[in-house]
């Protein structure tokens, strides 16, 4: 049986080549130069165009999608199909000013300054020019010296993109040949855009509004660590699983117009949800100084690092630094027998340790085995190589692994369970990152 993320992929795959078909259906054979560099245009307009509206459905924040495929997932595959649109968009400009250049007998400046006087192809080039803002931005070299913040608001401007595109390609020939055409393009964007209004600006405000979320208490829990409980009505009704996580918009200044993603370090209860909160950037240090009464909206619950993935009696947890917040919450909550329920909590130092008098007691109660892993990595000390690993879980082949940490932690133990002989199905994580 498919997994959620096969039949998502296949779905995707399957809409790439309907549009191809389309693009086909529309081509008149011929071997002239200037025949083939437009039918070139025309398909890589065509699966720019189906791009954008996959990468704007991969974050419209689906809870089906979310809850099946992961939100780390989603985010990775949203990373990826954008370099692949912008690869498009430009492939897309090229051929089509070359073809214009080969029609007119100019060459590429003049024709150039000839396609500017068409409104479409203006709508176009402004289109283009956001989305490559939104890919430069997003490159690992630049994206490591600009502010959340700053990335967040440059990324709203890709909605602003997908609609000038849309203007666009219902100006050209292939999108407008025929009324079904036309009306299939038209009904695939609202189809997209009804999901994007709905998940990502309606349901919170509507959950708001039934839920009544307010923050409740604000509780220093390390430096720079704070435990911020949640209270509402009727929050039951949530369905909010252990190792899930909400987006948090706090109406306060400074902080309403971001939704922060906060995985819950508690299991739900008594009407009140509970997030531990790191001071890593601008927003989550002001979180530090939110006060009782706070309004909140919330989205979600999301995320699939829940006990649904569980396939084997015994569990293995390893959080790395704030990652222990979903661990925390599995912890307590995955049904276990005595000994078959394992956390190790990697820090890079004692005081890094957050929660530590809560797991403890968790321990304690279920008879579970908790290992403080503390002190910074180097070549000589790795407590997650495998063969820690298997000194400290001598049946790890045999349990299932959640795993939530830092990218580079993340990924660096990822690799040392599958050393280990850890069945990739069997390790479960997710890792949030901008």
């Amino acid at each position: 049986m498919k997994t959620a993320s096969e039949r998502l992929r296949a779905g995707l795959a399957a809409g790439a080549v309907l549009v191809t078909l389309l693009w086909a259906a529309q081509v008149h054979p011929s071997a002239r130069p200037d025949e083939l560099i437009g039918a070139a245009a025309h398909l890589s307009g065509l699966l720019a165009g189906y791009g954008i509206l996959v990468m704007l459905f991969l974050m419209a924040r689906v809870p089906a999608v979310e809850h099946g495929v992961g939100a780390d997932r989603l985010a990775r595959w949203h990373a990826f199909g954008g370099r692949w649109v912008l690869v498009l968009c430009g492939a897309h400009g090229m051929f089509a000013l070359v073809v214009y250049a080969l029609r007119t007998g100019t060459d590429l400046l003049t024709a150039t300054g000839a396609m500017f006087r068409y409104p479409a192809l203006i709508a176009a080039f402004a289109g283009g020019a956001l989305l490559a803002g939104a890919g430069l931005i997003s490159a690992r070299a630049v994206r490591r010296r600009v502010s959340h913040e700053a990335w967040r608001g440059v990324h709203l401007l890709t909605y602003l993109a997908a609609a000038l595109g849309f203007v666009h390609q219902l100006a050209g020939p292939d999108v407008a040949v025929t009324a079904f055409t036309t009306w299939f393009w038209a009904l695939l964007h609202t189809v997209v855009g009804v999901l994007l209004a709905w998940y990502r600006a309606i349901v919170p405000v509507r959950q708001a509004l039934r839920h009544g979320l307010r923050v409740a208490s604000v509780e220093h829990e390390g430096p720079g660590v704070v435990s911020v409980t949640i209270q509402g009505d009727r929050l039951r009704e949530l369905r909010a699983e252990p190792g899930q996580f909400f987006r948090w918009r706090f109406l306060r200044g400074g902080l309403w117009h971001t939704a922060l993603p906060f995985s819950l370090s508690a299991p739900a209860r008594d009407d009140r949800l509970r997030i531990t909160v790191k001071a890593l950037g601008g927003h989550s240090r002001r979180v530090r100084g939110l006060r009782p009464g706070t309004r909140v909206l919330a989205t979600g619950p999301f995320g699939a690092l829940t006990g649904r993935r569980r396939t084997r009696p015994k569990v293995l947890l390893i959080a790395g630094g704030i990652g222990i917040t979903p661990m925390r919450a599995l912890f307590e909550s995955l049904p276990a027998s005595p000994g078959d329920l394992t956390l190790l909590y990697r820090a890079g130092d004692a005081d890094q340790l957050v929660l530590r008098a809560e797991l403890e007691a968790i321990a304690a109660s279920r008879k579970a085995a908790l290992h403080y892993l503390v002190g910074r990595s180097d070549a000589a000390y790795d407590p997650l190589a495998p063969q820690a690993l298997h000194a400290l879980v001598p049946d790890l082949v045999d349990r299932d692994v959640y795993l939530c940490g830092p990218p580079g932690m993340a990924d660096a133990t990822t690799t040392s369970l599958l050393r280990a002989g850890v069945p990739s199905a069997r390790i479960h994580s997710e890792c949030f990152t901008y």
